[in-house]
């Protein structure tokens, strides 16, 4: 962006400028919060809550992440591709800020676990995910279109995870809290497989072919939905309570979907852009982290936490920073090249997650409590960095309506 675009925006107060567009305003929270909770557990209290009296801190840190950070992150996702998708009117300030309060309400609650107001938070979480579900629905009955479908089975799946993850944290079940935050995990897996497989293709495309006046990269139509659909019948696998040996077959072979989407990367010497390679990153440790529980299950000798650390943290941390600086880029008239700093925040996550995982695999460099302390500071300078980068676009009135997608 040149000097004379910041001098001569319009003079805008920050709230109509963030509420423009969604990811303006959730994408920043998501950054931030998906730096401060685990820095806060992990180096504040030292893995407790002070206000998580009958839940354990490690369901909270999981809840947190899940329905927190990336929930924020689908939030900014949505409400800014689906407008797109579907060529309609983007849901502005008036629709935002209220699901940005219900989202923060949950926070509030969240943030130090605080038990005695679970059922406040839990009603505010799932008042955010029925009305963003409820927003695809119309805007696909608006459209009559069945394009959106899959978003939406998907999304109503995610807001019923949270709804049994709230019950079991109010009748104090720890372990159907636990069950439930396992699925959700594999229900926002499934929606990263659904966004990957948009997002892949427009990205490749237009690192290929910047003059956008050909599609040089068309992946196999029956490949566009293999991983969420494997993902769902491992869903149905954990629901109908398979055997750890079935069930671990069906892990396999979802996350050897998502190994199959990182083979899409292939595309000549341009698949060393960290555009692309960040996308596969994604699907990579998505589908590493499935085959690892998968191996888990079928006997091998690791905890599968690692398994789980490797999907979650890595696979759908590494998709939100990714959409992050993609749709940032973009939807604020910027060329799609990462920063340099851009780029290092990706590492540092990477880093984070490698440090987070060596205890489980009894790859054990440094101490447990050092292993977690390093890797919390280093997946916190990730989001922070990518903030500190992209802020000045995401807040400046001279990008509004610059879109380049």
């Amino acid at each position: 962006m040149t000097d004379s675009a910041v001098t001569s925006a319009p003079v805008l107060p920050l709230t109509k400028i963030l509420g423009d567009e969604g990811f303006r305003l959730f994408f920043p929270l998501g950054a931030l919060y998906a730096a401060l909770w685990p820095f806060q557990w992990v180096l504040v209290f030292g893995l407790d809550l002070p206000l998580a009296h009958t839940t354990p801190p490690g369901l909270w840190h999981a809840h947190e992440m899940i329905f927190g950070a990336f929930g924020a992150a689908l939030i900014g996702f949505i409400t800014t591709a689906v407008p797109e998708w579907t060529d309609t009117q983007r849901p502005q300030g008036k629709f935002l800020y209220p699901m940005a309060a219900l989202w923060g309400g949950g926070r509030l609650v969240g943030f130090f676990g605080a038990d005695m107001l679970g059922l406040a938070g839990a009603i505010c979480d799932v008042a955010w995910l029925v009305l963003l579900t409820d927003y695809v629905v119309r805007v696909s009955v608006q459209k009559r279109s069945d394009n959106l479908l899959s978003f939406i089975l998907w999304m109503g799946a995610f807001a019923v995870t949270e709804a049994v993850v709230r019950y079991g944290f109010t009748i104090e079940d720890a372990e159907l809290a636990r069950r439930a935050l396992h699925v959700a995990g594999l229900v926002f897996l499934g929606l990263l497989g659904l966004a990957l497989a948009r997002i892949t293709v427009a990205v490749t495309n237009l690192i290929l072919d910047p003059s956008e006046t050909t599609s040089p990269f068309r992946p196999h139509p029956g490949r566009l939905n293999l991983a969420p659909g494997l993902v769902a019948l491992a869903i149905a696998g954990e629901l109908a309570g398979l055997s750890p040996e079935a069930s671990g077959y069906l892990m396999i072979a979802a996350g050897a979907a998502f190994m199959d989407r990182v083979g899409e990367a292939f595309v000549g010497r341009e698949m060393l852009r960290s555009e692309i390679m960040v996308l596969a990153g994604s699907s990579g440790f998505a589908g590493a982290g499935l085959i690892l529980i998968g191996c888990v299950r079928l006997g091998a000798p690791l905890a599968e936490t690692a398994g789980l650390h490797v999907a979650l943290m890595g696979g759908l941390g590494l998709g939100v920073l990714s959409v992050f600086s993609i749709a940032g880029l973009l939807h604020s008239g910027q060329p799609l090249v990462f920063a340099r700093m851009t780029r290092f925040a990706a590492l540092l996550l990477v880093a984070a997650l490698a440090l987070r995982v060596l205890p489980d695999l009894d790859l054990q460099l440094l101490s447990p409590d050092l292993s977690y302390a390093g890797a919390a500071l280093l997946w916190a300078a990730a989001f922070l960095l990518w903030l500190r980068v992209y802020w000045p676009l995401l807040s400046n009135a001279a990008t509004l309506g610059t879109r380049q997608c």
